[in-house]
């Protein structure tokens, strides 16, 4: 792992390249998002190409069968995630997963800190030992969770001992403990792997960043999303 001021200026210097989501509800609840990115020739090709993804072994929500996969990069120190996860992700599964058009994932970036590993790795633990709904509940509730004051993004906050904490909220002493043994043992790391692989495979460059049946989605709204995941259906 990469020590924490490597993470800050890597954090920093990424900035530019963030996918920002700006998230405002009007009178008929509609919820617009502003996607903002480098436009180099690397992005461009991601967001045409369609990329081969295993999803399987991954936290997702709706219908297995649903004909598209909605993925999400995300990092628990993300303030912006946080945002995603509480105003955006409740409105495309209402639009798009409650209604059967499609199924939503969640992947692991983690790129800010230690925290931003350590949690991902304990948020796999808990998909490992107790499956995927409380996985779900877990993950909410760390977003929640994180601090609204951005100092915290670069120190130590989600150690062992709050994730535990945080996990024990929603979970049985029993399973508490089959999660802390698993993430102790290391046995989340490979799952983490396989989403930091996909991250440098897929050219993902900020958090959040979401792909549609394996092309990366670069619209301003969610009509865009809708019409991708709409066009997605039809081409399988």
């Amino acid at each position: 792992m990469a020590n924490k001021k490597k993470n800050s200026k890597q954090a920093a210097n990424s900035s530019s390249k963030f996918v920002f989501w700006m998230i405002g509800l009007v009178a008929v609840c509609l919820l617009a998002f502003i996607f903002l990115s480098n436009q180099t020739d690397k992005k461009d090709e991601a967001t045409t190409k369609t990329n081969e993804i295993d999803y399987s072994n991954q936290p997702f929500i709706g219908d297995k069968d649903a004909p598209v996969s909605i993925i999400e990069f995300g990092d628990y120190k993300c303030p912006i995630c946080k945002e995603f996860t509480h105003n955006a992700v409740p409105y495309i599964q209402k639009e798009l997963v409650d209604t059967g058009k499609a199924k939503f994932y969640f992947m692991n970036y983690s790129f800010i800190n230690i925290d931003s590993v350590r949690s991902a790795q304990f948020a796999e633990a808990v998909y490992q030992e107790l499956g995927n709904d409380m996985f779900w509940k877990f993950h909410e509730l760390l977003y929640q969770k994180q601090p609204e004051d951005t100092k915290y993004e670069k120190i130590d906050l989600f150690t062992e001992k709050f994730l535990t904490d945080t996990l024990k909220e929603v979970a049985s002493d029993q399973e508490v403990d089959k999660v802390v043994k698993n993430f102790q043992g290391e046995k989340s790391m490979a799952a983490w792997q396989k989403d930091m692989d996909y991250v440098k495979q897929l050219g993902v460059t900020g958090t959040p960043t979401m792909f549609v049946n394996g092309k990366m989605f670069t619209g301003k709204t969610m009509d865009d999303l809708k019409e991708m995941v709409k066009k997605a259906a039809k081409e399988k």
